[in-house]
């Protein structure tokens, strides 16, 4: 479902800093892949590691870029089987990705 133009037009507008971020992050995902889940994936490993680094501002962008990715998650999963959202996010929840 997603390729790179699909991911790229919805970046397009954040921070160059960010947008390369998120791109690099997302790059493993190819199409034909469960893009909502593949993002979900990325989210959440990224997120593990800001957790687990120093927790110096050197983290900002890579928390920002989970941010992203979760909320691309969730976009991708509304458009390709709304009806999976609810799942989708339940999901990210019980992950730790969606935790305060």
């Amino acid at each position: 479902m997603m390729t790179g133009e699909w991911l790229n037009a919805h970046v397009s507008a954040a921070p160059e800093a960010l947008h390369a971020r998120i791109l690099a992050l997302a790059a493993p995902v190819k199409s034909g892949t469960d893009t909502p889940q593949a993002l979900a994936r990325i989210a959440n490993e990224t997120l593990r590691a800001v957790i687990r680094g120093a927790g110096d501002r050197g983290a900002a962008l890579d928390l920002l870029a989970a941010d992203a990715l979760i909320t691309l998650a969730l976009l991708a999963q509304a458009e390709s089987d709304p009806g999976q959202l609810g799942q989708l996010s339940a999901q990210l929840l019980s992950s730790g990705a969606g935790a305060p």
